[in-house]
């Protein structure tokens, strides 16, 4: 590797680890703490490379971009940020920036895109920085995982592409927002954002006035496989007459889209026309290295709302990671604002997140389709289980363990199934009654009597 790199980092250790890794590869290397020394340099023609952070005691690393752009146009800038958000890295990756890397970043990786951005011209900027600040406040979209930086990726991509939407997931991994999100980043963003509903496809006219709600701007399907046969068909033909021109269309679904059309549940021809891009969104329990991220995210957002401050220990921390969060980052926010309500201590420890979680089941839901089954759900969890020991053995009573975790909702649930009433609930379950009593107790299970229409 050949040429002078420019490091700006106010983080001395990130500046010497940079300064000796690229002098070793062969580059030289001006390193400083100062966006106005960056600046110095960028303009006398220094460097063949930039490597900035974003936030530094003089100054935001990526409003400076266009200046760079300006000064030295062809000059390559990879962006280095702690800010793990999707609206920093679309800054980066789409606003001037060559490429973007989350911390804590991987050192190789770090070189070998350097190398890469030394021998390669910069690539053509999209919109400018100031055109999606409005939005980061609101944004849970948060994460350094390599899934949430694809998506990031992907979103930065699509979103002024005329081509439909399609965003898949889970309840609770946020598909609307993304929806919104996309729309927000794009050309469109000062025109309408209409999400439809059954009721506004339940007539012959319920098209016709979508389009005219949204004139050019965005139409969202939202869960488009609870739609009717009905709506679909008009779906269909409303995105027939659009022609050359019209608002454009995304839908969100927590379904297997392609496997219900195969079972003939849902159209063919609307799966066509909705899946121009699908937009995968992963699972919380797949992006393990965000739950604390995410936690802390919703900790800084209720006490903007007034909810009183309160950190997670460690012992906290493990917990909240080790579940499985079938509920996702809708879950987890609503898990944390009632940690933060009903605690009295300065910090959220292990007996708290225990308590509000204790009740939930934590292996991974259902997706909704036919072909899955309660058995492989559990085998998921259990191996992601095994793999967070990091290849050492869980601590012993595992088995009693996992039979607790299933035993306590299975028996909450025929309870509440049977109004309370234990000598049907053990009948439904197919075991003794002084079992169940003794199960009851053992699992502290709170049993109310009440009528029941069955």
């Amino acid at each position: 590797m050949d040429g002078t790199i420019l490091v700006a980092d106010d983080d001395r250790t990130i500046r010497t680890v940079l300064t000796q890794a690229l002098t070793r590869a062969g580059c030289k290397v001006h390193a400083t703490s100062s966006l106005v020394t960056l600046m110095r340099w960028v303009e006398e023609g220094k460097g063949d490379l930039v490597i900035s952070d974003v936030v530094m005691p003089d100054g935001n690393g990526i409003e400076q971009l266009p200046k760079i752009s300006a000064a030295r146009p062809g000059l390559p800038v990879i962006v280095i940020s702690a800010q793990n958000t999707i609206v920093t890295a679309i800054q980066a990756t789409e606003a001037e920036a060559y490429d973007y890397l989350p911390k804590p970043f991987d050192l190789p990786d770090l070189m070998k895109r350097a190398g890469r951005a030394l021998d390669m011209k910069r690539r053509t900027p999209a919109p400018p920085v100031d055109a999606i600040e409005t939005t980061a406040d609101d944004l849970p979209l948060v994460g350094r995982t390599a899934s949430m930086q694809a998506l990031y990726q992907l979103i930065a991509r699509v979103m002024n592409a005329d081509l439909p939407v399609l965003i898949t997931g889970e309840s609770g991994t946020g598909k609307s927002l993304i929806a919104r999100t996309i729309h927000d980043l794009s050309d469109r963003r000062t025109l309408q954002f209409i999400i439809a509903t059954g009721a506004d496809l339940a007539t012959m006219e319920g098209p016709a006035t979508l389009i005219s709600r949204a004139r050019n701007g965005t139409i969202l399907f939202d869960e488009v496989a609870d739609l009717s046969d009905e709506a679909q068909a008009r779906i269909v033909r409303m995105l027939d007459s659009f022609g050359d021109s019209g608002p454009r269309v995304m839908a969100t679904s927590q379904s297997d889209l392609a496997a219900r059309m195969e079972r003939g549940q849902f159209r063919q021809d609307l799966y066509y026309r909705l899946s121009g891009v699908t937009v995968s969104v992963p699972p919380l329990r797949d992006r393990i290295d965000d739950i604390e991220l995410l936690a802390q995210h919703f900790v800084l957002r209720a006490e903007k709302d007034g909810l009183p401050m309160r950190q997670f220990d460690a012992s906290a921390k493990e917990v909240i990671r080790a579940y499985s969060w079938p509920g996702n980052v809708r879950q987890l926010e609503n898990a944390v604002r009632r940690l933060l309500l009903t605690g009295t201590e300065d910090h959220v420890t292990r007996a708290d997140v225990e308590m509000v979680l204790g009740h939930q089941p934590a292996v991974e839901p259902l997706t909704g389709d036919d072909d899955d089954r309660l058995a492989a759900s559990i085998s998921k969890h259990l191996q992601r289980y095994f793999d967070l020991h990091g290849g050492q053995l869980p601590p012993s009573g595992l088995y009693q363990r996992i039979l607790r975790e299933v035993e306590m909702p299975l028996i909450e649930i025929a309870l509440d199934a049977t109004g309370g009433n234990q000598a049907k609930c053990a009948d439904l379950l197919g075991i003794n009654r002084n079992t169940l009593r003794k199960k009851i107790t053992d699992l502290d299970i709170h049993v109310t009597r009440r009528r029941k229409l069955m």
